[in-house]
Parts: structure tokens; sequence; C-alpha cells
């Protein structure tokens, strides 16, 4: 779409040259064919090397665009994003006419439907009642429980499990809000990864990216009824016990280990091998190698400290 045919639905001006648009992305990924947007002056070095062809820019930001990339000017760049994915996304069952692609030692069973251009690789098992979307990998010796759902563009790693019900790259929970308070969806265009040798328990949820992937890597373990938000990254042999719940943009390191009905916060990081004790709050960023617990989230032998003197002054009263 052109450049100025999407400013036009919006009334927006643009400054520079009009260009064929493919997409959104990020600052740090876009190419020529790209339109980005920036949200905070957090980014604006980020702004000024994107290689993207046009930017979503407040009036005061417009000096930091390079001189390669179009200017759109907006009072709420977040916002006129949100209303843009709407253009970007591509339809949920397309016209393509490219049949998957099953091997031959693959097991389908009865009630399983696989989108066109999607690929059953050898010995990879799909139980009853499985939906596998459009251009979606299930790699080699993975096995799909009954009525698990695979969206679009999902990759499936070799030798995973998808227990029962549960899905895998749904849209996220993003919204942009208006000044009247209206929840204008941010149509996610992001897919979802696992590497190999990753379970993933029975009603648990991974959310697709808004851009790019939301990754989980080879060997971590995730337990029933989780929620991984949109953009997560999980790191090798991480695991991650039930009822946990994972804002979008969160990443874990190498073997962090969540306990039921954690939580983080969005847009941090846990370090590698950091254990978060079960019903830690994690609000912010936490090194690795430590126990925490709590909520506010501290150190465990703190909270154990802290435990102790409630306990007493309870006990007083």
């Amino acid at each position: 779409m052109k450049l100025s045919d999407l400013c036009e639905k919006f009334s927006l001006k643009y400054e520079g040259e009009d260009r064929e648009l493919t997409g959104l992305q990020t600052l740090e990924n876009a190419k020529a064919e790209h339109i980005v947007y920036l949200e905070n002056d957090k980014l604006l070095e980020s702004l000024q090397n994107t290689k993207a062809g046009a930017a979503i820019v407040h009036e005061k930001f417009k000096a930091f665009v390079p001189k390669h990339c179009s200017s759109v000017i907006s009072d709420n760049p977040h916002l006129t994003m949100a209303f843009l994915s709407a253009f970007f996304t591509p339809d949920i069952i397309n016209s393509s006419d490219k049949k998957p692609t099953i091997d031959k030692s693959a097991v389908i069973m009865s009630g399983v439907h696989i989108g066109n251009g999607s690929t059953v690789e050898a010995n990879a098992t799909i139980m009853a009642g499985a939906y596998i979307g459009e251009n979606v990998t299930v790699g080699e010796n993975s096995i799909v429980h009954p009525n698990v759902v695979i969206y679009n563009n999902s990759v499936i790693g070799k030798r995973c499990h998808l227990m029962a019900n549960c899905v895998i790259g749904s849209d996220g929970f993003g919204y942009a809000h208006t000044k009247d308070g209206k929840h204008i969806k941010i149509h996610h265009l992001g897919n979802t990864v696992l590497e190999d040798d990753v379970e993933i328990g029975a009603c648990t949820t991974v959310d697709r990216a808004v851009f790019g992937s939301t990754l989980i890597k080879r060997g971590t373990k995730v337990d029933n009824l989780v929620q991984i938000g949109h953009n997560c990254i999980l790191d090798e042999n991480c695991l991650v016990v039930a009822q946990t719940g994972l804002a979008g943009s969160s990443i874990l390191g190498r073997n962090v280990i969540m306990g039921g009905q954690s939580a983080t916060a969005g847009h941090l990081k846990v370090g590698d091998f950091a254990v978060i004790a079960a019903r830690g709050g994690v609000s912010k960023s936490l090194d690795g190698g430590k126990v925490y617990s709590g909520f506010p989230i501290m150190l465990h032998k703190e909270w154990l400290k802290a435990q102790a003197k409630l306990a007493k002054f309870f006990k007083k009263t």
C-alpha cells in the first residue's frame, strides 16, 4: 500500500518520498518497505539508525528521522500504529492452493485440520481434533495432543510435546487507547517459534508477537494453565510451573524456574538460573543465580525474615 493512501485514510500528513509499504516492523529490524513508529524518546537512537522507509512520529521528534525515511506526523503514534496494523494483517484463511506436506511416516488421527502450506515432518503424531493453521511447521517426532490449536505461521521444532487444548500463536492482548476511552486492537503480525524438545502443558497459551517472534528455546518445559504473552523470550531449559503468567516482552534467561502462580510484569528480564518461588511477583528486572520470593519481589532469605517478623507481630496482637 502506498504511504500516501495510508495517510489519506487517517488524515495524516507526511513529509518525504511517497513509497510502497508492505508492513509494520520494529525500528531495529525494519527495511525500506516497512513503516515503523516511535512511542517515546528512549528509542531515539534506534530511530536515527532505522532502515525503514517511513516512520510515525510526534512533531517534536521529526528532526530525528533519518533522511532516507519519510516522516508521518501523529499526536499519538502508538494509536496510529494500531489503526494501521489492521491494513497489514493477512487473511486468516488465504486463497493459496499450496497443499500441506505430510511425511509418510507421520500419524494423523481423525478430525485433524492441516492448513495450506503447512509441513508435518517424519514420525510426528497429530492426535484427534487438532487444528493446524496455514504455513505451520511441525518437526520430526513431535506429538500434538487432542484439540491443540496451532495458528498460522507457527514453527514447532523436533521432539516437542503439545498437551491437550494448548494454543500456540494466538493473537496477543494489545490495545491502544483513544481519548474517549475506546480500545483499538493492535493486530499482531509476528509468529510463535518453539525450538526442539519443548513441552507445552494442557490449556496453556503462547501468544504470537506483535512483530518478530515469541520464542521458546530448546529444552524449556511449560506446565498446564500458563499464559505466555506476546514477544516473550524463554531461553533454554527453563521450567515454568502451572498458573504462571508472563506479560508481554518478558525475557527469561537460561534455566530460570518460575514457581506456581508466579508472574512477571512486561518488558523486563530475569537472569540465568534465577528461581522465582510460588506466587512471586516480578515487577523489575532481576539478576541471575538467586532465589526470589514475594511481592514486592525480594531475595528469598529476606522474604523469610520478613515473614518471621510478621508472625511475631501478629502473635503479640
